[in-house]
């Protein structure tokens, strides 16, 4: 149930920061919701040390600290986009630092993908195929003029595998020989251990969030108590809310240049980037686990269906919130089996690599300066994580967790050993993120070694008082309501 009501709110929050982004963030037509980039450091928190020892209320506790720290986080991010310094911070980032920060984000969740399809192999992997198959070779024929397949490829997937596991379940292929209500670490039989495990994996019903779920359910604040506020943890979250904003600038350009008339100022990015802010710190305030950013997949969803309509991912925003109230619909989405979830999420995260290699295309991806400064930078952020993953989980300890979890463990037992341990954990933990060292190597080069502007390829925003005069930049960007008047004097937010 508690899952199920994760999910409930966690698409109401992302309808509603959609329209507020809609109204009165860059205006672009871009979707909002929880971001990869978030995932990282959620994990890191969850299976820190000091909550996997907690016995009872573990999960309410987690989700309380999980909204202290996001509140703080983005509270930081809004402060970096209205206060108008993302402007500034503006000149750092080009198509060199975004490429592989965002490349790093897909790359860092390798040891979970196909390790987890594994576990069920016959349905794993035929979600994945069915994918590819849906976006690639089909990916042109059309349908009453659309391509169906490209467009919906993922859900298609989604739907018939699940239909293919449901089948399976119900003809008996995956009954179980054992008792499956004892744990599988209690069984004795190592054969009843494994065959237990598979079945959980590969059958449709072994969640209950379906049934538990409330049919009608409105998400409010602080359901799930007063946020815990750590300033360790919090830490995190803000360096974390940086690279989410690296990932939006590079979404902001990318698609303005597909839906709108010219790039917005860089005020506009500042608003955009400070009203992101603002929508994590409401997801914090919720409790929906994660912050709220501009999701990268928009740029490929806007370039293949050439809607760049704001009034559909207004409607769109709309349908998710009313869907969210339908509790049935959150314990449906919790009930898919993790072995399709995994399967989703290898393509997704390979897709996530490939747009966050594609902002190459805006510099000179053949420079060898510029190859020289991607290959580092994707080489260290696989490279140095390694290196602080080595030392695994302290043998004082007796934590048992998957071996795809043990990245996010480690960070409590790296190699810094201060005075302070909260220094220790913050600095463990931050490099042992891929995106982290990723941007770090990149922003680092990119602004130090010498190229031309064309090489480069840096991000080239409207002038602010050549935009106001353009009547077309003025619609695409300017605030709605006579907002935009009320706010002219205010300049570093835009028009």
């Amino acid at each position: 149930e508690d899952t199920a009501n994760v999910v409930s709110t966690a698409m109401f929050m992302s309808g509603v920061t959609t329209l507020l982004h809609s109204f009165f963030g860059t205006r672009l037509p871009l979707v909002q919701g929880p971001s990869f980039v978030y995932l990282a450091p959620v994990l890191a928190i969850i299976n820190s040390t000091e909550m996997q020892r907690l016995s009872e209320n573990k999960f309410k506790h987690i989700m309380r600290v999980l909204q202290g720290s996001i509140i703080v986080g983005s509270a930081f991010q809004a402060l970096l986009g209205y206060s108008g310094l993302m402007s500034l911070v503006l000149r750092l980032i080009n198509p060199v630092v975004v490429a592989p920060t965002i490349a790093a984000v897909g790359l860092s969740f390798y040891s979970y993908g196909f390790p987890r399809v594994g576990t069920c192999l016959e349905i794993g992997a035929v979600q994945i195929l069915l994918v590819i198959i849906f976006s690639l070779y089909l990916r042109k024929i059309s349908v009453f003029g659309h391509r169906i397949f490209l467009i919906y490829a993922v859900p298609l997937g989604l739907g018939i595998t699940w239909a293919m596991a449901f089948l399976l379940t119900e003809a008996g292929v995956y009954k179980y020989d054992c008792n499956p209500n004892i744990p599988a670490s209690n069984l004795i039989s190592e054969h009843c251990r494994k065959q237990v495990t598979r079945m959980q994996q590969c059958r449709v019903d072994t969640s209950h969030a379906l049934k538990v779920a409330k049919w009608f359910r409105f998400p409010y604040p602080l359901q799930w108590g007063m946020p815990v506020f750590s300033w360790k943890m919090a830490l995190i979250i803000c360096i974390v809310a940086i690279i989410a904003s690296v990932d939006s600038v590079g979404s902001y350009h990318a698609s303005s240049l597909l839906v709108a008339s010219r790039a917005p100022p860089p005020g506009v990015v500042s608003r955009g980037i400070g009203l992101e802010g603002l929508s994590s710190v409401l997801a914090g305030l919720w409790g929906t686990g994660t912050g709220s950013t501009t999701l990268s997949e928009n740029v490929h969803t806007l370039a293949v269906t050439k809607m760049g309509s704001r009034r559909a991912v207004e409607l769109g925003a709309c349908v998710l919130i009313v869907l969210s109230l339908v509790g049935k619909v959150g314990g449906f989405i919790a009930s898919i089996p993790q072995v399709m979830v995994a399967g989703l999420l290898c393509v997704m995260w390979a897709m996530l690599t490939a747009l966050g290699l594609s902002n190459l295309r805006y510099s000179e991806a053949g420079s060898s300066r510029n190859i020289i400064i991607v290959g580092l930078s994707l080489f260290f952020s696989m490279s140095v994580p390694a290196y602080f993953q080595q030392y695994g989980v302290s043998p004082n300890t007796n934590l048992s967790v998957p071996s795809y979890f043990v990245p996010y463990v480690v960070a409590s037992h790296g190699p810094f050993h201060f005075k302070y341990g909260g220094v220790n954990y913050v600095l463990n933990t931050l490099l042992s993120f891929h995106m982290v060292v990723a941007f770090l190597v990149a922003v680092i080069l990119d602004n130090t070694v010498p190229g031309s502007r064309q090489e480069r390829g840096v991000y080239v925003w409207s002038e602010l008082e050549a935009a106001r005069r353009e009547p077309a930049v003025t619609k695409d960007y300017g605030l709605p309501f006579r907002v935009g008047r009320a706010l002219k004097w205010v300049k570093w937010v835009g028009l």
